[in-house]
């Protein structure tokens, strides 16, 4: 055998080598896109009906939020006319009651101080100040 049979025997070995890893690198690629294709298309479908779920329950969603737009506007209302009646109530019967409040203060009173002596005024510059205030105010300025 001579060098150049020997060479083309090593080239023919290692492209025999060469297609037998390229052959088995092609097969487990055809088996990936074979799982891939599967994968897509449970996935596919499992996912219209998931879509179609997802869209009745969005509008289910609508749906609610329609009425609970109802349900605040008529609570918003609900609440005006609650703040309108108070307001009448209290400008029509506040201004009476508070009348009769403090007449009735004023008997009790009159009856309560019925017997007592009258407390001492002081008169100053032409006042009549109630006894608590007789003793006058400390200078503000002053520290004690």
């Amino acid at each position: 055998m001579s060098g150049g049979e020997v060479a083309g025997i090593l080239v023919a070995v290692f492209w025999a080598i060469l297609v037998s890893f390229l052959a088995l690198v092609l097969v487990r690629l055809a088996q990936t896109l074979k799982a891939t294709t599967k994968m897509v298309a449970d996935v596919s479908e499992k996912a219209v009906p998931l879509l179609a779920d997802a869209s009745a329950t969005v509008r289910s969603a609508h749906t609610q939020l329609a009425r609970v737009d109802a349900i605040a506007a008529d609570v918003q209302e609900v609440t005006a006319n609650a703040s309108a009646l108070s307001s009448t109530v209290s400008s029509a019967f506040g201004g009476p009651l508070v009348k009769v409040a403090a007449f009735g203060y004023g008997v009790r009173r009159a009856i309560g101080k019925k017997g007592e002596p009258e407390p001492k005024r002081t008169v100053v510059l032409g006042r009549t100040l109630p006894g608590a205030r007789r003793g006058g105010r400390r200078n503000r300025r002053s520290k004690d």
